[in-house]
């Protein structure tokens, strides 16, 4: 005879999504995680594994620079950050100096001074148009993204002209930071299996 196995039932209330501020902040801590792009709450699948490798390795070279010169702290995903009231997002990574680390609360209240975004099939069209457009609205200073798939790297930093292309590598190179000065990073070395 088949052994039954009995699942826990999960609660529909938790499986609809959010469809305000007020109904994502009274959702309980963990799983599903959403972000809200002209008001309206996208679902945010788990990572791949890649992108995860991909995070840890990155957040950990930051997290270790940002230490030692005592720049301010870095963050990883998942927590929220906060545009408006329509606009909230969960960057992969981000960095808050301490010159602004009055936004950082329970959550994050304002534009990081520099933020990350590793794509994937599920979010690649909203980080490359849309969220790219808002963080240089919101006056990010700089904006980093990148693409698993053509194993590349591309910092944008934010001007009086809007985003510039501060930095790119492709598969080989090296990428430098303008705003954490000092910090680069060997794409070949981030990829690396």
């Amino acid at each position: 005879m088949a052994e039954v196995l009995d699942f826990p039932r999960v609660s529909l209330e938790h499986t609809i999504a959010p469809r305000s501020l007020a109904e994502y902040l009274a959702m309980p801590d963990g799983a599903p995680y959403y972000e809200f792009i002209n008001g309206i709450a996208h679902f945010m699948p788990s990572p791949s594994t890649l992108h995860q490798r991909l995070s840890r390795r990155l957040t950990h070279r930051m997290d270790r620079f940002v230490e030692q010169y005592r720049l301010g702290e870095v963050f990883a995903a998942p927590l929220d950050v906060y545009f408006s009231d329509e606009e909230y997002y969960q960057p992969d990574i981000l960095f808050v100096s301490h010159e602004r680390k009055s936004i950082i609360q329970e959550r994050i209240h304002g534009a990081p001074d520099l933020i990350v975004e590793i794509l994937s099939p599920s979010n690649a069209y909203k980080d490359l148009i849309h969220k790219k457009r808002m963080y240089e609205e919101f006056r990010v200073r700089e904006y980093w993204i990148i693409d698993p798939l053509e194993k590349s790297v591309e910092i944008l930093f934010n001007t009086e002209n809007g985003f510039q292309i501060a930095s790119k590598a492709y598969a080989k190179g090296v990428v430098q930071s303008q705003v954490l000065q000092g910090f680069a990073v060997n794409v070949e070395q981030l990829f690396a299996e």
